[in-house]
């Protein structure tokens, strides 16, 4: 475990902070300019629109599959712990995110997709495509919730199977209806399970690369959903800023930690209320 952490997290991260120091294009030898990147990183108007576009996508994509998640997982759990609907769920998750931007970008293409013959067939005069830009990125992020809140489901489920049943039977004998045992025992003793998946889901989000890449069919993305990962990739392998490519992904890294840092503090992830 010890020589796999190190082959491949620990010397790619002193290699990455290394590169981010350097002027390099693979073209040349890495030529030390300290911190030049960094500084050129804080005038960059598109970096910080990357960021802006990544945050949004996050909120939304995090929200939205947090919210489904939690309701399916309570229906499961509440309701039925059917093995068929657990597998059901998993399926989107199973499916390569190449294979979900594909055939999202199908179902959304502005003049053959399914989804706006349907809306036209229906009356509604809009057209959700990857190429508007004020649908662009919360088609992104719903698409991304579609694949991924089957299993984040699983996962709030798995933590609500381990809250005693008797905390049910005792507030459902006093009168206490769904909701109420919903919000007063699910909620607050799946609190550690839930900053997992809150964490989690947020490294996640910040990684969106795949359905963005795909969606637009090897062309780049309009700005609105040109995020981060994406621009990462642009300048290293469309315009060979080596360096400057390592000194955004180092920036990022920096960020996701102190965001990661302030969940775990907030949501209070190493305590539980069942002890």
């Amino acid at each position: 475990m010890i020589v796999g952490f190190l082959v491949f997290y620990a010397y790619p991260t002193v290699r990455g902070i290394w590169y981010s120091l350097t002027d390099y294009s693979l073209l040349n030898d890495p030529s030390y300019v300290g911190a030049d990147n960094y500084r050129h990183l804080v005038d960059d108007a598109q970096f910080w629109n990357a960021l802006k576009v990544t945050a949004y996508y996050v909120v939304v994509n995090i929200a939205s599959q947090t919210v489904l998640a939690l309701g399916l997982a309570a229906l499961m759990h509440r309701l039925t712990r059917s093995v068929v609907l657990r597998a059901a769920l998993l399926v989107p998750w199973l499916v390569p995110n190449v294979t979900v931007g594909l055939l999202w970008a199908w179902l959304l293409d502005p003049d053959l997709g399914f989804v706006n013959h349907i809306l036209g067939g229906v009356g509604i005069d809009t057209t959700l495509s990857f190429n508007s830009p004020t649908w662009a990125m919360p088609l992104v992020a719903l698409v991304n919730s579609w694949a991924y809140t089957g299993y984040t489901a699983l996962l709030l489920y798995a933590g609500m199977l381990q809250i005693p049943q008797h905390l049910y039977e005792s507030a459902a004998i006093d009168g206490a209806g769904e909701a109420r045992m919903f919000r007063s025992i699910t909620l607050p003793l799946l609190r550690p399970i839930l900053a997992l998946v809150l964490v989690v889901s947020l490294i996640g989000s910040f990684q969106i690369f795949d359905t963005v890449a795909v969606a637009y069919g090897g062309k780049a993305p309009i700005p609105e959903t040109r995020v981060i990962y994406y621009y990462i990739y642009q300048q290293a392998f469309t315009y060979f800023h080596m360096g400057y490519a390592a000194a955004v992904a180092m920036v990022l890294v920096v960020l996701l930690g102190l965001l990661t840092a302030v969940q775990m503090r907030l949501l209070r992830a190493s305590r539980s209320d069942l002890g």
